[in-house]
Protein backbone atom coordinates (compact mmCIF):
# COMPACT_ATOMS: atom_id res chain seq x y z
CA UNK A 1 0.00 0.00 0.00
CA UNK A 2 1.31 3.57 -1.15
CA UNK A 3 1.89 6.01 1.97
CA UNK A 4 -0.77 8.38 2.90
CA UNK A 5 -0.01 11.71 2.71
CA UNK A 6 -1.87 14.60 5.12
CA UNK A 7 -3.69 17.06 3.40
CA UNK A 8 -6.26 20.30 4.84
CA UNK A 9 -9.24 21.97 3.26
CA UNK A 10 -10.58 24.93 4.79
CA UNK A 11 -14.34 25.85 4.34
CA UNK A 12 -15.90 29.32 5.83
CA UNK A 13 -18.95 29.32 7.78
CA UNK A 14 -21.25 30.93 9.02
CA UNK A 15 -21.95 29.84 12.19
CA UNK A 16 -20.30 30.06 15.73
CA UNK A 17 -18.34 27.49 17.16
CA UNK A 18 -20.57 26.96 19.81
CA UNK A 19 -23.39 26.27 17.33
CA UNK A 20 -21.26 24.35 14.66
CA UNK A 21 -19.18 21.99 17.57
CA UNK A 22 -22.37 19.89 18.20
CA UNK A 23 -22.60 18.97 14.22
CA UNK A 24 -18.77 17.57 14.05
CA UNK A 25 -18.43 15.85 17.64
CA UNK A 26 -21.98 14.31 18.74
CA UNK A 27 -24.09 11.04 16.95
CA UNK A 28 -26.87 13.48 16.09
CA UNK A 29 -25.00 15.94 14.80
CA UNK A 30 -22.69 14.15 12.67
CA UNK A 31 -25.68 11.64 11.42
CA UNK A 32 -26.96 14.52 9.95
CA UNK A 33 -24.65 15.24 7.12
CA UNK A 34 -21.49 12.58 7.82
CA UNK A 35 -23.14 9.07 7.54
CA UNK A 36 -26.32 7.78 8.20
CA UNK A 37 -25.95 6.92 11.21
CA UNK A 38 -23.70 7.03 14.43
CA UNK A 39 -23.64 5.27 17.42
CA UNK A 40 -21.14 5.84 20.54
CA UNK A 41 -19.75 4.13 23.28
CA UNK A 42 -16.87 6.47 24.97
CA UNK A 43 -14.11 7.02 22.68
CA UNK A 44 -15.24 4.53 20.24
CA UNK A 45 -17.30 5.57 17.45
CA UNK A 46 -19.53 3.62 14.85
CA UNK A 47 -20.14 5.04 11.64
CA UNK A 48 -22.66 3.60 9.12
CA UNK A 49 -23.16 3.93 5.27
CA UNK A 50 -25.64 2.28 3.46
CA UNK A 51 -25.01 -0.89 4.83
CA UNK A 52 -21.28 -0.38 5.12
CA UNK A 53 -19.65 0.29 8.58
CA UNK A 54 -16.29 2.01 9.78
CA UNK A 55 -15.12 2.34 13.50
CA UNK A 56 -12.88 5.03 14.62
CA UNK A 57 -11.64 5.96 17.89
CA UNK A 58 -11.83 9.31 19.56
CA UNK A 59 -7.92 10.43 20.07
CA UNK A 60 -8.36 13.94 20.59
CA UNK A 61 -10.87 16.73 21.46
CA UNK A 62 -11.07 20.10 22.68
CA UNK A 63 -14.76 21.34 22.63
CA UNK A 64 -15.60 24.33 20.34
CA UNK A 65 -12.18 23.94 18.78
CA UNK A 66 -11.16 20.96 17.32
CA UNK A 67 -11.67 16.85 17.20
CA UNK A 68 -9.96 13.80 15.49
CA UNK A 69 -10.58 10.50 15.08
CA UNK A 70 -8.36 7.49 14.06
CA UNK A 71 -9.86 4.82 12.12
CA UNK A 72 -9.61 1.12 13.88
CA UNK A 73 -8.42 -0.34 10.32
CA UNK A 74 -5.60 2.36 10.16
CA UNK A 75 -4.87 1.64 13.71
CA UNK A 76 -4.59 -1.94 13.63
CA UNK A 77 -1.84 -1.28 10.61
CA UNK A 78 -0.01 0.90 12.70
CA UNK A 79 -0.76 3.98 10.97
CA UNK A 80 -0.61 7.17 12.70
CA UNK A 81 -3.19 8.58 10.25
CA UNK A 82 -6.40 10.45 11.55
CA UNK A 83 -9.15 12.49 10.67
CA UNK A 84 -9.69 15.56 12.47
CA UNK A 85 -12.47 18.97 12.71
CA UNK A 86 -10.92 22.41 13.85
CA UNK A 87 -12.59 25.17 13.93
CA UNK A 88 -10.29 28.47 13.70
CA UNK A 89 -11.82 31.76 14.17
CA UNK A 90 -10.52 34.93 12.97
CA UNK A 91 -9.68 37.37 15.55
CA UNK A 92 -10.31 40.46 13.85
CA UNK A 93 -13.18 39.69 11.63
CA UNK A 94 -14.90 37.27 13.98
CA UNK A 95 -15.03 34.98 10.51
CA UNK A 96 -15.27 31.01 11.47
CA UNK A 97 -13.50 29.04 9.32
CA UNK A 98 -14.09 24.89 9.34
CA UNK A 99 -10.69 23.05 8.62
CA UNK A 100 -10.62 19.06 7.38
CA UNK A 101 -7.48 17.80 7.93
CA UNK A 102 -7.41 13.90 6.61
CA UNK A 103 -4.78 11.33 4.91
CA UNK A 104 -4.83 9.67 1.54
CA UNK A 105 -2.91 8.11 -1.23
CA UNK A 106 -0.92 10.88 -3.11
CA UNK A 107 -3.28 10.13 -6.22
CA UNK A 108 -6.50 9.71 -4.21
CA UNK A 109 -6.30 13.23 -2.62
CA UNK A 110 -8.40 14.83 -5.01
CA UNK A 111 -11.19 12.57 -5.58
CA UNK A 112 -11.11 13.04 -1.54
CA UNK A 113 -10.98 16.65 -1.45
CA UNK A 114 -14.22 16.01 -3.69
CA UNK A 115 -16.15 14.02 -1.29
CA UNK A 116 -15.24 16.34 1.64
CA UNK A 117 -16.54 19.63 -0.34
CA UNK A 118 -20.05 17.25 -1.32
CA UNK A 119 -19.82 16.95 3.00
CA UNK A 120 -19.36 19.90 3.78
CA UNK A 121 -21.76 21.65 1.44
CA UNK A 122 -24.33 19.30 3.18
CA UNK A 123 -23.41 20.22 6.46
CA UNK A 124 -23.60 24.09 5.53
CA UNK A 125 -27.47 23.17 4.37
CA UNK A 126 -27.63 21.62 7.54
CA UNK A 127 -26.70 24.28 9.47
CA UNK A 128 -28.15 27.33 7.13
CA UNK A 129 -25.05 29.00 6.96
Amino acid sequence: MADKVQFEIEFPVKASPKMLFPFLSTPSGLSEWFCDDVNSRGELFKFFWEGSEESAKLIAKKNDKFIRWRWLEAEEEGLKTFFEFRIEVDELTNDASLIIVDFAEEEEIEEAKLLWNSQISTLLHVIGS
